[in-house]
């Protein structure tokens, strides 16, 4: 099938990466995500079928998308997730399918998701101590994370990635614990600057331990980072490997050092919201047209108004910035 014009902005921006969120429920309360209790999750039949999220995804590769990645909430609780990563692998132009998750079920589902074809998995591992772990998510579970994380090893899950979050008075510890478990594991490790997505209002720009601060912890231990190959030139995090050659390791600075120039990333919401940046205040609801009959080329329309709409910056550093209504757990990480 031949392509129609590329999803281009007004700056350029050509976009290429869809998130997909397929749940907004999840099994752990993070703090810079979502609340502690009382969490009221969409009903079920307001949640994107598997049919819908895979038309959904058709439009958007014939547009020019050619990754996606599944997110939530937790992904894992969605049921039969493999079947919706086989289907996807299906469409054409689809080269790159990843999921980023808390890894407390992935020990279970390692092999199926391997074989259903996942190219990539981001594990969310902020502490390798359990009182941090505690703090951090509000509920036990450290230990199935790290079982998670051994069992996708040992199915030859080969593009493993560790997902840090760091703020400030809370993971400086965990800075060096986590390089080395990553290190000694052949795991890429990324730390990510705390963002103003979580529900509780928590977040203040003195909450931000900066990808800078931490990359000179890592340089008192591990002697100068070496910078690394930057093979897309969209992704948002700034590679390095260590003094000695080996490991990679990544930093995502969306509060200190903005990446929006180069972003590319269009998501869906677990409930069919298309959103045009994280940090938008303005959404357009494909799951209307997808259950009322409209054809692609309505949706379509609806995808590309979305990407014209794309402001150039998320803003966080001006004055005026306006905080999303949403936390991270509705949107899709």
């Amino acid at each position: 099938m031949q392509r129609r014009p590329s999803l281009t902005d007004s700056l350029g921006r050509i976009h290429t990466n869809l998130r997909m969120s397929v749940t907004d429920r999840c099994n752990i309360r993070c703090f810079y995500c979502m609340p502690e209790e009382n969490v009221e999750f969409k009903p079920r039949d307001e949640i994107l079928t598997f049919e819908e999220l895979i038309r959904f995804a058709r439009i958007t590769s014939e547009l020019g998308v050619n990754k996606i990645r599944l997110t939530g909430g937790e992904p894992l609780l969605r049921k039969d997730l493999p079947q919706l990563i086989r289907e996807l692998h299906k469409l054409n132009g689809i080269t790159d399918i990843a999921l980023t998750t808390n890894a407390v079920l992935l020990a279970d589902q390692a092999e199926a998701l391997k074989q259903a074809g996942l190219d990539r998995i981001n594990i969310s591992l902020d502490t390798l101590n359990d009182e941090t772990f505690f703090r951090l998510s509000r509920r036990r579970g450290i230990d199935k994370v790290l079982e998670g994380i051994q069992a996708a090893q040992e199915v030859g899950m080969r593009r493993i990635r560790l997902n840090a979050i760091a703020i400030r008075g809370l993971t400086e510890t965990e800075i060096l614990p986590l390089a080395h478990f990553a290190l000694e594991r052949s795991l890429e490790l990324r730390f990510i600057e705390f963002m103003p997505l979580d529900a509780d209002d928590n977040w203040g720009s003195q909450a931000v331990l900066t990808g800078q601060e931490i990359r000179q912890v890592l340089e008192k231990e591990f002697g100068t980072l070496l910078a690394a190959e930057r093979p897309d030139a969209s992704q948002p995090a700034v590679d390095f490997k260590f003094a000695s050659g080996e490991g990679r390791i990544g930093f995502i600075n969306p509060v200190s050092e903005p990446f929006c120039d180069s972003c590319n990333r269009l998501r869906i919401t677990a409930e069919g919201k298309v959103r045009n940046c994280l940090f938008s205040i303005a959404e357009w609801d494909a799951r209307q047209m997808l259950r009322d009959g409209s054809c692609d080329a309505q949706l379509e329309q609806l995808i590309r108004d979305c990407v014209a709409n794309k402001k150039p910056a998320h803003g966080i550093d001006t004055p005026d910035f306006e905080k999303p209504k949403r936390a991270m757990y509705q949107i899709g990480g």
